[in-house]
């Protein structure tokens, strides 16, 4: 796997007696799992047979008797940024973590600092943010958290790479 691929679900075990795998979905974007979509595992490229988002259900092609589908349990799926891309329907206003991650962060004219990481904790997204050297100078905290949220997140320039917030300052501040 290279670096630019993300966890998208994880295969559990096997359910009944004709190839049905428990599946764990390890994304936002749920739909990108289609019948005839191929995705790379740790078992090699694994092509969706059928899917069941209900019951949690899905069976791959070439797997389809209990025995060949057991040698899928635990198996982890993957995906890289340009077939996220191409299978995920963003909404006006959302954006993929991995177009976030390295935007600086923006109060007014004034950089706070670079998203590093994000981290969801309950049902908020958290921007990891590496505070700006300049204020790291002027004693404030060396990172922040920041809730993507629109208390906060004013806009998101991806062509500019710049995440523009209001009021952050006061929560780094407070660090």
């Amino acid at each position: 796997m290279s670096n630019d691929t993300s966890l998208i679900a994880q295969i559990g075990r096997t359910i009944g007696l004709w190839g049905d795998l428990k599946f764990h979905i390890h994304t936002d974007f749920p739909e990108q799992f289609k019948v005839g979509n191929t995705y790379s595992s740790s078992r090699g490229d694994l092509t969706i047979a059928d899917i069941n988002f209900t019951r949690g259900i899905v069976k791959f092609r070439g797997y389809e008797s209990i025995d060949s589908a057991k040698k899928l349990t635990n198996v982890k799926i993957f995906s890289d940024i340009e077939q996220t891309k191409e299978n995920c329907d963003l909404k006006e206003g959302q954006h993929f973590w991995f177009d976030i991650i390295g935007c600086s962060v923006k109060q007014d004219d004034e950089v706070l600092g670079e998203v590093t990481d994000i981290q969801r904790m309950a049902d908020t997204d958290y921007l990891v943010i590496k505070t700006d050297e300049k204020l790291v100078k002027e004693d404030l905290s060396k990172s922040f958290l920041l809730p993507y949220i629109d208390r906060y997140i004013l806009s998101v320039g991806l062509e500019e790479k710049i995440v523009y917030t209001k009021d952050a300052k006061d929560i780094l501040v407070a660090s």
